[in-house]
Order: C-alpha cells, then structure tokens, then sequence
C-alpha cells in the first residue's frame, strides 16, 4: 500500500467529526476564490531559494559568527516615509514549493513517524515565507544598486491559522503563497495560504514589523493602497482585525456569565459533605485536573536556529510550542488528535542565540472530541540565567472520539479554564459560517 493510499484511508475516519470542520471547508473554498484572484504569476522558487534570497537581500554573510558584520553603515539609507510610493497586495504576492513528491530528504524532515505531515514545520515555513513578502513589498527608489536592504524584519504576532491536517498528504508538493493585506507606519500584515494539489488547507496571518538595520528602532513601510475591489473588501477585513487586535482574550476580565460558570464549577467540585479542610474537591466522573495536565521541557537552541537579526526565529519557536502541545494533547487523549487552529501567538522578547527555552503546554479547555490547550515560551539567559516569558500560544485541537473533562481546582486554574473557553468560541466562531439547508448556521457560546 503506498502513503498517499495508508493516509486518506485515516482522513476517512476523521473527515465529518463536527460541523465546525465542514464549515472550515466551506470557508477554505472561499478564501481559496480570493486568493488566485490576486495571483501575479510571480514565483520565488522553494523554500530554501526564499531564505537564501533574504540573506543576499539584506547583506548578511554566510555561517554564525560570534559577533556578526555591523550593519550600522545601512541607517544612511533608511528612507522618510515620505519618499516611499505606493503599493498594491500584486506588489507582494508571491509563491513558492516545498518538494516532498521527489525530494526524499525533504519529505523525511516533514512526517511524523506515521506518515502525518507535521504541521509544525509548515509555520514553520509559511513565517519565513510572511518575512520574504515583506521583502517584496518594500520598495525604495533612492536605494543605490547594491547595497542591501537596510531593514529587519521581525514578527510581531501571529493573529491565527487554521488547518485542515486530515486532508494533508506527505508525498506531495506544498505550494505557500500570499501578500501583505495592511499597513502601518511600520508594520505589515500578511496573509498567507498551503496548497496542496490544487486544495487550499490552511491559512495564516501574520503581524510583521519593519526594524532598522541594527534592529533598534522601527523603518518606514510602504503604504498599501487596494487597487481592486477584491483588495479593498481584504483590506477593510485586515484593517477590522487591527483595530480589535488589542483586546486580547486573555487579558480580559471575567463576566457575570464567566463568574456564574466559575461558580458552578466549584459546585461541581466541592465534594459530597461541602467544601471543607477534609473534603477539599472531588473529581467528577470522566474528568482530570488540570493542575495533572500540564508538560514541560527544556532545550538549547543553536546558531542554525537563528534568523537574520542573529536572534532565534520565530518559527522555530512556533514549530517547537506546536510539537509539544502535540506530545500533550496526545498523551491526555491516548488518540490521534490534529491541530485545527493557532490564535494570538505574541512575541514579546527576542530569543538570543545563546539562550535554553523552556517550553510549557497546558490543557486548559475541552468540549466533546475538542481539547484547547495554552502553550508558553520562556527564555534564559545561559550567562545571567534571568528568565523572561518570550512567547504565548493558544491552540485548538480535535479527536475522532469525546476526551475527557478538563477541571480547574484553583481561582488560577479557572481563569486559564475561561481564557480556552473564549479561544475555543473564538475558534468555532470563525468557522461557523457553513451553510446549513442553505442558510448560515447561528452559533452559541459553549459552556
């Protein structure tokens, strides 16, 4: 039997396990509409062409040195935004392959073991792919031939992605694509989309900032001005999710519905004979603790793992909070499980090189066959051994069968409970648009 033939008879038994992932479909086919209408016909090769291309863009030399070349002979030529012209999403849209049908060794970097196409690696790829349609977008007319690009880009935050894993197949070639959909002074949002045969599978956004040369301060981007109606319906969209972007789920207190929910909670919980020193909480039938759920690690990254501004790439810290959340999720449920949403992946420090992260994956929700799971990054310093919390994900995960209840046991462990509650909405929200008997199905938060 080959691959392709031992993975879709797996798709088969997960391909209708809820409503939401048939309305992700549904909307999959419509963002799949949108994006070859703004298709240029440019293509920037693979992806290893796409991040020798950054390189030779920006001037950075070949291999790790301890101390890189300065580059604060480039700040002369940073641009006035004022000097900068116009662009359209066109400008930027670009594609470029992964080759897992005839490159063996490339396939081998992207499966698990059996046979899944690892998720992990693909934003992996679609981050680098975010920061060289930034490259493309930028465009100064006053820079002299030859001289590279006195600019770093650095990625800001990862608004969502969302998978549709099941239908992924490991020996064929993954097509990225995408463009920048707005703009700031100093910042780009970008869009990006995995094919694959033709299908389009996931999509991804990503905040992207513009830094100087020496990365000390912001640069100038290139206004974005639709040039189509298709570009402007793309933009007042991006534009809507930048205005709501900072009122983050997390930070957010709890309301008189979240408060009511605790309460119950706690009624659920509180043992036969009442809460007392002797009786402190009982477990409920099929159901775990959350404070039992939770799994760590600690690793050392290294110099292969860095970007062009010598600090950790932001996709290898993604790649790595998605492979342990894995490794979690799998172990809560003891089944195949497949990640269908990533939301509010914030990047607050830069990573250094010479740094250990450690990396914390939390269950923190779950409704039916669903499981959310809250995943932070942390750095330290290998010389000082100060600690700062670097990276935070929220991530939505399905199974074939009903998990287990998650519980909170603390007031902590409730607002972790009720920050997955609100991801998990948010999640089903997004993909609830499907056409039931021709009409939108309305969705009700879950309880």
């Amino acid at each position: 039997m080959s691959l392709s033939q031992h993975f879709g008879r797996r798709v088969i038994a997960v391909r209708h396990l809820c409503p939401q992932l048939g309305a992700l479909r549904h909307r999959f086919a419509e963002c799949g509409g949108e994006q070859r209408s703004l298709e240029s016909g440019h293509s920037s090769g693979t992806m290893a062409d796409v991040a020798m291309k950054i390189r030779e863009h920006v001037g950075v030399e070949g291999g790790y040195h301890v101390i890189p070349k300065s580059r604060e002979g480039l700040l002369k030529f940073q641009p006035k935004q004022d000097e900068l012209p116009n662009r359209s999403m066109v400008d930027s849209y670009t594609t470029a392959k992964v080759l897992l049908e005839t490159d063996a060794l490339m396939r081998q970097r992207f499966v698990y073991g059996k046979g899944w196409l690892r998720m992990g690696r693909i934003m992996e790829e679609l981050d680098l792919l975010a920061v060289w349609i930034c490259h493309l977008h930028i465009h100064l007319p006053n820079l002299p031939e030859g001289v590279p690009l006195p600019y770093t880009f650095v990625t800001l935050l990862v608004d969502h992605a969302h998978f549709l894993q099941e239908e992924f197949i490991a020996d064929a070639d993954v097509c990225l694509s995408g463009h920048v959909s707005w703009t700031d002074n100093s910042s780009m949002e970008v869009t990006a989309y995995v094919r694959q045969n033709g299908m389009l599978l996931a999509k991804g956004i990503f905040v992207v900032e513009a830094r100087n040369a020496v990365n000390n301060g912001p640069a100038p981007v290139n206004p974005l001005v639709p040039a189509t109606k298709l570009e402007e319906s793309i933009y007042q969209a991006a534009q809507k999710r930048r205005a709501n972007a900072t009122a983050r789920l997390q930070s957010q207190q709890p309301t008189k519905e979240e408060q009511q929910l605790m309460y119950e909670l706690f009624t659920r919980t509180k043992g036969a004979d009442g809460h007392s020193p002797s009786d402190m909480s009982t477990l409920p039938p099929n159901s775990r603790w959350m404070s039992k759920w939770r799994r760590r690690t600690l690793m050392h990254p290294f110099p292969e793992n860095r970007n062009e501004a010598n600090t950790i790439f932001g996709g290898f810290i993604i790649r790595r909070a998605i492979e342990i959340s894995f490794m979690t999720v799998s172990l809560y449920t003891n089944q195949r499980c497949m990640i269908r949403s990533i939301a509010d992946v914030t990047f607050t420090h830069s990573i250094p090189v010479h740094s250990y992260i450690k990396l914390k994956a939390y269950v923190v929700f779950t409704h039916e066959n669903f499981i959310q799971l809250l995943t932070v990054v942390n750095a330290s310093s290998a010389t000082s051994f100060e600690e700062l919390k670097c990276n935070v994900l929220h991530l939505t995960y399905s199974c074939k069968d009903v998990v287990p209840e998650i519980l909170p046991r603390s007031y902590h462990e409730a607002l972790y409970y009720l920050t997955g509650r609100r991801y998990f909405n948010r999640f089903r929200d997004s993909v609830s648009h499907d056409v039931v008997s021709g009409s939108p199905q309305k969705s009700r938060d879950i309880k």
